[in-house]
């Protein structure tokens, strides 16, 4: 119970709440105020350009913010212009729509706040389609619009320079509970009652989630002015935090081992068990530290993993002495890799503990954060460069453009009320440029809105106070923004009945709005899902040998980078993560295009066998080179082995002639030549050191070819 409670609490100090309350009150706030002046209209059309803009206000740094909603307000103006005249003749009113649904949906070739000024144009297109101006009208309210899209950018703007670190906070706390739910995965690989199999696909899965909050934080905390050059006490945590997170995320990726192999070998001494139950509770110190960074308090540490870990370790020891020196050898690797999880745990702590992390300084090494993050190219070739059939953008404008089109004409014609923009809100809010997305959206959609409008009849029925319907409007105008980002089916679920309880407010009929609003949808979604399977569908099978080539060139470079700095060669510390991020980044890619393809027809998930055990074979891959890049780190590799490092060259070798079959280029590497080693001059410790190494990259070696056979399998022709 006391967990359910935790998450509750972590909720309402998450991002996804403090996004609702200032959207919320972004929005409602000019009409509520206009409203005591008697200016209820002039109050809810600033409301509707508060509305529009509000879709941009997506987290990220703020200065792209700024210019991504100074950009949303003039594209708001003239959008709103453009269709104010536009709508005075049907003919003109559906090319406009055709046009803009086309060229705001080609936005997202400038990526995902560029496409969120599309999705603001395309909404105050829509919204005022049905608007019954009169031509001189029609600037004077375009500007109010206007207006109202200046006051949220202000306000939103406002909101973040009052708390510059929250949002880091929000986004690095939620990156933690994200983590310790992969950690308990992985944790589950030693029970023997878990299905190895089942267990990979649902960690693939939550990689996916691990890997976008991780983009995130990234993005706070580099590209942010404020992180990156002002070098304060709580700049200087989150940054530390993030870092030591990374790291850890990085050893939880080495706790790999054959579990199949470690179950039928040690499946009788307890061992399995022990460890599984200590990484569990390593979980919960983890979501521990994510309700600290969330609710931004200090914390004594209170679990002490030493005494156990000492415990776990006799036991080890214990197995070692009746059997050889190597058989305990694996079980001795989880230790160290849960001893450095443990330190990680500890140096966080250590941040939010007391007044003394303020004193802390900056993390060491060369390490450049600014190449951590992307940045996004504006020219207007990338516009141009795209208008070809070969592009996923270019099929998704055209179809958004068809669409549009045709649910206009249909809304006209058996639209049941005077909202028939419903119809064209229903179709942009769903189609999305792969066919998966647009079914899952359609879907949550239409559960959404049934599920609300049940909700939205039942409270206006039976609670016919007008405070109380007030107070329920704002909860569930609170409760859609909170989780349009968290759960889409909770969003609609809250959004229909504050819609409804609004335009009885507006005095509009109640029973008339549900059907309409319920019968638009079920249209507005057919439409959707329809077109997305025949108009230019996109088929995650189409792109997977380019996401396929992506993780393998990922993995080479990473390889490559733990061999050479294995050789002797210096490697900054700023190479070795870039490299070891873009594996973490193109594996979680192709984790979600995986689970974006079991969603498609049955019919077009073609290999769709194949490309999971690429997925698993990628995940296994990624874990060993993690797992020597960890060792290597802390320098418990005592010597680079000719042998060993001739089995790093192989690998590399096969894993290039893999990538070059899907188009790669090849990637050259020259790791040199290592003196030979005489075994008999190694300490026993270092001698099974080396053992173990030459083991573990033997297995790389051969999850090597394993991918390549499975690649050649993918690329053979039905």
């Amino acid at each position: 119970m006391s967990i359910n409670i935790r998450e509750i609490k972590s909720f309402f100090y998450s991002q996804y709440f403090s996004d609702g309350i200032r959207i919320c009150i972004g929005i409602l706030l000019p009409s509520l105020l206009l409203m005591q002046f008697d200016k209820f209209d002039l109050g809810l059309t600033l409301s509707l350009g508060a509305l529009c803009i509000c879709v941009i206000d997506t987290p990220g740094p703020v200065s792209h913010k700024r210019n991504a909603m100074a950009a949303g307000n003039l594209c708001l103006f003239l959008v709103a212009a453009i269709t104010g005249f536009a709508r005075l003749n049907v003919f003109t009113l559906g090319f406009e729509i055709t046009f803009f649904a086309f060229l705001f949906s080609m936005f997202t070739v400038y990526g995902n706040r560029a496409a969120s000024v599309g999705t603001s144009s395309l909404l105050i297109m829509i919204f005022m389609m049905d608007k019954a101006l009169t031509a001189p009208e029609v600037l004077g309210y375009s500007a109010t619009i206007l207006a109202g899209g200046v006051w949220y950018m202000i306000f939103s703007l406002l909101f973040f320079g009052i708390r510059p670190y929250r949002a880091a906070q929000q986004a690095l706390g939620e990156n933690v509970t994200d983590i310790a739910r992969f950690l308990r995965i992985k944790a589950d690989f030693y029970l023997s009652d878990t299905d190895i199999d089942e267990n990979y696909r649902k960690l693939v899965s939550k990689q996916i989630q691990v890997s976008q909050h991780q983009d995130a934080v990234r993005e706070l905390l580099f590209k942010s002015r404020i992180m990156a050059r002002e070098s304060t006490a709580p700049s200087r945590i989150l940054v530390l935090t993030f870092v030591d997170l990374v790291d850890i995320y990085e050893q939880i990726m080495a706790t790999h081992y054959d579990y199949n192999h470690i179950r039928e070998k040690f499946k009788d001494t307890g061992v399995l068990t022990e460890i599984a139950r200590i990484i569990h509770n390593m979980a919960d110190e983890l979501d521990d530290i994510a309700y600290i960074i969330l609710s931004n308090t200090r914390r004594r540490h209170l679990t002490d993993f030493t005494i156990e870990l000492e415990k776990l370790k006799v036991k080890i020891d214990s197995i070692g002495k009746n059997n050889q020196e190597t058989s305990n050898l694996v079980l001795k690797k989880v230790l160290v890799n849960l001893r450095s999880l443990s330190e990680g745990i500890n140096n966080i702590y250590k941040y939010y503990s007391s007044k003394a992390a303020e004193s802390l300084n900056e993390p060491k090494g060369d390490v450049e954060y600014s190449a951590f993050v992307t940045h996004q190219d504006f020219a207007p070739h990338i516009f141009f460069d795209n208008f070809t059939l070969a592009s996923g953008a270019f099929k998704h404008a055209l179809r958004v453009a068809l669409v549009c089109l045709v649910g206009f004409i249909t809304a006209k014609l058996v639209s049941l009320g005077h909202h028939s923009y419903w119809v064209l809100l229903t179709i942009i809010v769903i189609l999305k440029p792969g066919f998966s997305l647009s079914k899952q959206r359609n879907y949550q959609r239409l559960i959404g809105t049934i599920g609300g409008g049940v909700i939205g009849i039942a409270i206006l029925t039976f609670i016919p106070n007008l405070t109380a319907q007030f107070i329920f409007l704002v909860i569930f105008m609170m409760g859609a923004y909170s989780f349009q980002r968290l759960n889409y089916v909770v969003s609609v679920i809250f959004m229909t009945p504050y819609v409804l309880i609004l335009f009885k407010f507006l005095g509009v009929g109640l029973l008339n709005v549900a059907q309409e609003r319920i019968i638009d949808t079920i249209i507005g979604s057919t439409i959707a899902l329809v077109a997305s399977y025949l108009i230019f569908p996109t088929w995650e099978f189409e792109q997977i040998q380019e996401t396929l080539r992506d993780v393998i060139v990922a993995n080479i470079n990473y390889l490559v980078t733990i061999a050479e700095s294995i050789s002797g060669k210096m490697i900054s510390i700023t190479t070795y993560k870039l490299a070891r991020k873009e594996v973490y980044v193109k594996s979680a890619n192709l984790s979600a295009a995986f689970e974006r393809m079991t969603s498609e027809p049955k019919s077009k998930q073609r290999k769709i066998k194949d490309v999971h055990k690429f997925v698993v074979l990628n995940h296994i891959l990624s874990s060993y080179i993690a797992t020597i890049a960890s060792a290597q780190s802390k320098k418990e590799i005592p010597v680079a082995h000719p042998e060993a490092m001739k089995l790093i060259k192989k690998s590399i070798t096969v894993l290039n002639d893999t990538g070059q079959k899907l188009h790669a280029e090849n990637i050259e590497f020259n790791i040199g030549k290592i003196p030979p080693v005489n075994p008999e001059a190694l300490k026993p410790v270092a001698q099974a050191e080396d053992a173990l190494l030459k083991e573990q990259l033997g297995f790389i070696n051969k999850i090597s070819y394993d991918i390549a056979k499975i690649t050649d399998s993918i690329l053979l022709e039905p």
